[in-house]
């Protein structure tokens, strides 16, 4: 078996990451594809949160929010973002690192128009991160998209995607006597060949 044998097999990290996916929908009893989120203010203050992950393309991850919403706004001031992905049923997680883009076109019409319609108009309803008045507030903004988008509401333009082109990607696995295994994939730029090593525990 090589160094990077098992569950680390692979030259593709996009792939061992769907992979890594795969297994923990089968085990994660809630939002298996939840990450942790991060990003910094223009201070630089960090900031982090859950949100859900929708998609592992060939070089990109993707997520969907508000663009009003802080997560947003810190994300297109700088440019970049950071999540780690974490199964405790598997006691394995993903990092990553990179630079971000906004996805609004097609893809993003499309995973709009998947979503619930309640889940659509509460988009159309939220101001995303900004101070509410009351849950009743709340609920008579849904009623009033509601009565003014009806059952088939399109998507808001303040609302998309964004795509995490990575420069680091670490798979991380738990070990006996917390000498855990580390694997981490990084690249100079999103263009470039990716060099991979282990790490210590």
């Amino acid at each position: 078996m090589s160094e990077r044998g098992g569950i680390f097999a692979g030259d593709d990290p996009f792939a061992l990451a769907r992979s890594w996916l795969a297994e923990a929908e089968a085990a994660e009893p809630n939002d298996p594809n939840a990450i942790a989120l991060s990003t910094v203010d223009k201070d630089g203050m960090p900031n982090a949160r859950m949100v859900l992950l929708k998609d592992i393309e060939d070089d990109a991850f993707v997520f969907y929010t508000n663009y009003g919403s802080a997560k947003a706004q810190e994300i297109d001031q700088a440019g970049k973002a950071a999540f780690v992905m974490h199964w405790k049923s598997l006691r394995r997680q993903i990092r990553v690192r990179g630079t971000v883009t906004r996805e609004e076109g097609a893809q993003a019409d499309a995973y709009y128009q998947s979503r619930s319609l309640k889940s659509r108009l509460g988009a159309w309803a939220s101001h995303q991160s900004q101070p509410l008045k009351s849950r009743n507030s709340l609920m008579a903004e849904v009623a009033r998209v509601t009565a003014t988008h009806g059952t088939s509401p399109s998507r808001p333009d303040f609302w998309g995607g964004y795509r995490i082109h990575p420069t680091e990607i670490e798979f991380w696995a738990d070990g006996a006597f917390r000498l855990h295994d580390r694997f981490r994939w990084i690249r100079e730029t999103c263009n470039s060949d990716w060099c991979i090593s282990r790490l210590n525990p």
